[in-house]
């Protein structure tokens, strides 16, 4: 369709590789804010009031905002933060592909539903120090809250993201508030003794703070569960590159990178002109929205050769995790529950097959693989 076309309700969709990179690691370039979000009126998708709660995380803040907060995160999954998890996460695998065999003896198993809805649960659930009975609860919240940030929401699906939105509120204040009186050695803890050293005021600290942890946890239950069924789907659809990975299990990194860009689990990013700008022949006024289409950019036949063909052991970037100063955090977590399942997987389910096609449920920006059946004869 072109590197540049015009959306049918406004705005552009940005379809080529490098002007997707180009934009997200522009720092001209604006992300929907607060401010931004009101000025389209509350009679809009933007003052829905799962989309205004939004607009006050990280993902939505634009510099100096953004700076601080960020900042106040460190490096969040860095190599010893990774390193302390690792067990804890293969032993999630390990347990999950338990109830998995399970499953199978009796015919039939969704691995959808069975792991890889489970482990990033587990994972960040754990990791936050969350009570493991309140997870079922909180993933169905997650699921319902993701509309809010679907291109085009219907207003059913507005109503959902907010009642969930309001409950999630509710939770992770109630959350910080707990962990105020009773700090520890988790998350929560710590970036509560972060901001009070950032505010004076303590009310203005525990509002940072809560939404800190329902960013972070937010962003676990969607995507990387996408990623993981994703993963499956398309290696076990290739059963040759899936037999030379079994063999050649050092390169379970480039394999995950190949899903990640193959079927990225978001397919959209949305930026804000900060002035008008002429890209190309096309000119983008001030305020006026584009969505990078990530999902078809990780395709671009100018960056990728023969990019309709899934090939792990191809080297190449892909715009996924986003980029630039709103690049993932959560993006090396991901990866390692990714490869921890797959080794787990390649060493105990070598006859693993898919029996239908996965189901997908109907969104255009985050995937999700509703269920995903498979056998083992």
């Amino acid at each position: 369709m072109g590197d540049i076309v015009p959306a049918p309700w406004g705005g552009y969709l940005i379809n080529s590789y490098g002007l997707c990179d180009r934009i997200l690691r522009d720092r001209a370039w604006r992300v929907p804010d607060s401010a931004w979000r009101a000025r389209q009126g509350g009679g809009t998708r933007w003052g829905a009031p799962s989309s205004t709660e939004m607009g006050r995380t990280l993902p939505a803040l634009n510099p100096p905002h953004h700076t601080r907060v960020r900042r106040s995160l460190g490096n969040m999954f860095d190599r010893k933060c990774l390193g302390g998890l690792a067990g804890t996460i293969e032993g999630h695998a390990e347990r999950l592909v338990d109830r998995l065999a399970e499953e199978l003896r009796g015919g039939e198993a969704d691995f959808s539903t069975l792991v890889s809805e489970e482990l990033p649960m587990s994972s960040i659930g754990g990791w936050l120090q969350l009570p493991p009975s309140d997870y079922t609860y909180l993933r169905e919240l997650a699921h319902d809250q993701v509309f809010t940030q679907e291109l085009l929401p219907s207003a059913s699906q507005l109503a959902l993201s907010d009642s969930a939105t309001v409950q999630l509120e509710s939770y992770f204040r109630a959350l910080v508030q707990e962990r105020r009186k009773s700090p520890g050695d988790d998350p929560v803890s710590r970036w509560l003794r972060t901001w009070d050293e950032l505010e004076s005021d303590r009310e203005a600290a525990d509002e940072a703070v809560y939404l800190l942890a329902l960013l972070v946890f937010l962003a676990a239950p969607e995507t990387t569960a996408t990623l993981l069924s994703s993963m499956v789907w398309l290696l076990l659809e290739h059963p040759r590159q899936l037999g030379w990975l079994r063999a050649h299990q050092e390169h379970i990194p480039e394999a995950i990178e190949e899903v990640l860009r193959y079927d990225s689990p978001n397919h959209i990013i949305s930026r804000v002109a900060p002035e008008d700008i002429t890209i190309g022949d096309v000119t983008i006024e001030k305020d006026r929205m584009v969505h990078l289409m990530v999902g078809v950019a990780n395709h671009d036949p100018a960056h990728f050769a023969d990019p309709e063909i899934f090939d792990i052991r191809r080297k190449a970037s892909h715009l996924s995790f986003s980029g630039g100063i709103h690049y993932c955090l959560g993006a090396p977590l991901a990866r390692m529950e990714a490869g921890t399942l797959l080794s787990v997987l390649l060493r105990r389910m070598p006859g693993l097959r898919v029996s239908a096609p996965p189901v997908y449920a109907p969104r255009v920006g985050f995937r999700r693989i509703m269920e995903l059946r498979v056998v083992e004869p």
